[in-house]
């Protein structure tokens, strides 16, 4: 099939997420991008063209493209059990070594796993777990759950009501009620003047603190967050950050879902952002790197306080009765563990913290003296630059001016895929995590080849 048909079956037939759809429609976006292969950290599209991809498709192809023994493992499930159900007690030899696999890896006190498909359904089971376990422990109004503006957690009901930005909201009915935002940990816009990071980070501890008085202590029942914001913006926390938040929930006794959909499985140059930040959490979510996105699969990591409460509750209430369809998909866990098997044999969190690091020292070297730069921040290889109009003030540019998206374009026209991430001026880095030195070279050249392009046009303007 030719791709002037291919093109026109999609445009006529599919519903793209996060697409303008009249312009698509009307073919004034263009032609879709249609990938036909991919090999280590490289895509190609169907007409030939050759593209880094910088961001490892959102966050997750870990482990680089056409890894053949994922493939091989998800093939071999496929002829020996395509699919059965995990319900009533069933499972397979894949799923039950992945849960023991899971539960000894993670931070914290895990005791269970549950299985989904994506991370926003792994978060809506987390929110169903917190007014679960607070039912069950004679709570029923501790259901509350606070997130963080410009925190991801996804896109469906409850985990979008959890994300904090306001146009995952717009139009469709977003947030439900019962969800809470505080403060984000950006300390480069939100300090104030003269404030220490250390400072600014106890402020926000004090913020969230006083938003669960102010709703009453007895109502909120989790935090949920990032150890590291992603789509919000691609930044670490402040220094004191975690050990302040962490000082209230405990307080308050508020659950702490650790949202590690990005930065599970190495990404932040630890096997869990938990560990990096020593982050102790109640619940877990993870999805993306599990399989580096080769097969759906997501997992919410129940901890043996919240577990202890459901078993304990069992005799009084029956069954647990959450589940789909397809969790713990025979596949999606045959992916996980030959996923993993490649994380922990080529000792890829590692890998982050040495290459990731020489990222970081790249784009700090190459992009932090521009003027148009404001600041270049990161962690392992997770990584992003802020554009602004004035350094010294701290001014954005004109949002009409769009120039996060145009450096991203200029970027791709090189053959680097680098996302304009959707708050603000910024181009962001993702790369999988099997990347090299000399491929970190390219993509901060092409970068910085784009970026320029961009000050020039500006100054032309």
């Amino acid at each position: 099939m030719d791709t002037k048909t291919i093109s026109q079956l999609d445009r006529d037939s599919v519903l793209h997420p996060f697409t303008q759809l009249k312009d698509f429609a009307s073919g004034k976006a263009g032609d879709p991008t249609i990938i036909e292969t991919a090999k280590g950290i490289r895509i190609q599209d169907a007409d030939g063209r050759e593209y880094i991809d910088g961001f490892a498709g959102l966050y997750c192809v870990n482990i680089g493209y056409g890894r053949t023994e994922v493939a091989d493992a998800i093939s071999k499930q496929a002829h020996r059990l395509a699919y059965y159900h995990s319900y009533a007690a069933h499972t397979t030899d894949q799923l039950a070594t992945l849960s023991s696999r899971l539960v000894k890896m993670a931070p914290g006190k895990m005791s269970k796993v549950f299985y989904g498909m994506s991370g926003s359904d792994a978060n809506e089971t987390n929110a169903k777990l917190v007014w679960y376990y607070n039912n069950l422990r004679g709570q029923p109004k501790k259901k509350k759950i606070i997130s963080r503006h410009r925190g991801y957690h996804g896109c469906s009901v409850v985990s979008g009501s959890m994300t904090g930005m306001s146009f995952y909201h717009d139009h469709m009915d977003l947030p439900v009620s019962g969800i809470l935002h505080t403060g984000a940990p950006h300390y480069y816009w939100g300090a104030e003047a003269g404030e220490s990071e250390l400072a600014f980070s106890q402020r926000r501890a004090e913020e969230l603190e006083a938003m669960i008085l102010r709703e009453g202590p007895d109502t909120v029942g989790a935090f949920i967050a990032e150890p590291v914001l992603g789509t919000g913006g691609i930044t670490p926390p402040p220094a004191g950050y975690w050990p302040a938040i962490q000082a209230v929930l405990k307080k308050y006794d508020v659950l702490l879902i650790a949202d590690e959909v990005i930065t599970g499985f190495g990404r932040t140059g630890s096997m869990f952002g938990c560990f990096k930040y020593d982050i102790e959490p109640d619940l877990i979510t993870v999805a993306k790197g599990l399989t580096s996105a080769y097969v759906p699969l997501s997992a919410s990591l129940v901890g043996e306080k919240v577990y202890k409460v459901m078993e304990e509750g069992a005799d009084r209430v029956g069954a647990f009765s959450h589940g789909y369809t397809y969790s713990g998909h025979p596949l999606g866990v045959a992916a996980a563990n030959a996923v993993l098997d490649i994380v922990e044999g080529e000792n890829l969190p590692q890998k982050s913290a040495e290459i990731g690091g020489y990222f970081q020292e790249q784009l700090k070297s190459t992009f932090a003296d521009l003027p148009i730069v404001g600041e270049v921040r990161g962690v392992g290889f997770m990584a992003a630059i802020e554009f602004v109009a004035d350094r010294e003030r701290k001014e954005r540019f004109d949002a009409t001016l769009k120039v996060g998206a145009r450096v991203s374009k200029a970027a791709r026209d090189r053959g680097l895929i680098a996302r304009a991430m959707p708050h603000g001026d910024i181009l962001g880095f993702a790369p999988p995590l099997v990347t090299t030195k000399g491929e970190v070279d390219e993509i901060v050249a092409i970068a910085h080849s784009a970026v320029r392009q961009v000050m020039d046009e500006l100054t032309n303007k």
